[in-house]
């Protein structure tokens, strides 16, 4: 279950916090959802709640002890349209949210649809792509005969003139590409900048306590989603379970020859954090020892 954790992540204030734990959590949403209510219930931190709009107005990081891990929770001031243009301290939260290991949404379980889209479109226009593996497209420039596509599979959503449009565009006049996947031309065009994050996100519907049960029921079924209450305190306990399964941390319990394994203090891999293998724990325990 839930313990009470440090208020603080680490060392630093403000937007700049320190990374600390074995993973981070950023909570994103609009004003007044819930993401400072959450924070208090997942974390002994005192991120201030109140009945207004932009009562967070820096980010506030709390950690919470689950599965004998730690994981920084981040509650970040709520976002307005025009955040990846800059509007109300939006790059800043953004960046934030681009250093972490996934992305909470925090969306009113009242207007979730249009709240949910206009969050993805920000997101999108920073780079941030949520719930989408990286495209596994290899482009490697040559020093002539042009741009030479091939594919392992059929490509259904692009074609070759398409793609040498979109090289050209770009400036690249000769390389090889390799699609091993049917792609399409927002994927290439991700390939080619090389700049996206992509970053698992549960999205989060509160405020279930001012809706049906029938909606209730239909936001449950939807596609890495929790609907949850923090006036009612409902919801934190499948909450933490779909987020405990979406970080994909493993942990690794020690122990000495002859004796029986030691299960307190496990060893955390992550695969985005140096990668789920023998030798990352290898480096762990000597680090430790």
């Amino acid at each position: 279950m839930i313990e009470a954790g440090k208020s603080s992540g680490g060392k630093g204030e403000g937007f700049d916090v320190e990374k600390y734990g074995n993973s981070r959590i950023a909570l994103i949403g609009f004003p007044s959802v819930g993401k400072s209510s959450m924070l208090t219930a997942l974390t002994s931190a005192k991120s201030e709640t109140a009945p207004y709009e932009f009562t967070t107005l820096t980010c506030i990081p709390g950690m919470l002890y689950y599965n004998d891990s730690k994981i920084q929770l981040l509650d970040l001031p709520g976002i307005i349209e025009g955040a990846a243009q800059g509007k109300g301290k939006g790059k800043q939260v953004i960046a934030v949210a681009r250093s972490s290991d996934m992305i909470m949404m925090v969306l009113d379980a009242q207007k979730w649809a249009e709240e949910r889209a206009k969050l993805t479109i920000e997101l999108e226009q920073v780079g941030i792509r949520l719930n989408k593996e990286k495209p596994d497209i290899t482009i490697r420039k040559i020093s002539g005969g042009g741009v030479l596509l091939n594919s392992t599979i059929k490509l259904t959503k692009i074609d070759e003139r398409m793609v040498k449009t979109i090289m050209h565009e770009y400036k690249i006049h000769n390389a090889e590409i390799l699609f091993r996947g049917d792609y399409d031309v927002d994927d290439l065009i991700d390939t080619i900048e090389g700049n996206r994050k992509y970053l698992k996100c549960i999205y989060v519907y509160n405020k279930i306590d001012t809706v049906s049960m029938e909606e209730v029921d239909s936001l449950a079924k939807l596609p890495n989603s929790v609907p949850i209450s923090c006036k009612l305190g409902l919801g934190y306990d499948m909450l933490l379970r779909v987020m405990w399964e979406n970080l994909g941390l493993i942990r690794v319990y020690t122990k000495k020859r002859g004796s029986p394994p030691k299960f307190t203090e496990p060893i955390i891999l992550s695969a985005g954090r140096g990668g789920i293998t023998i030798e990352v724990a290898l480096n762990q325990i000597h680090k430790v020892s």
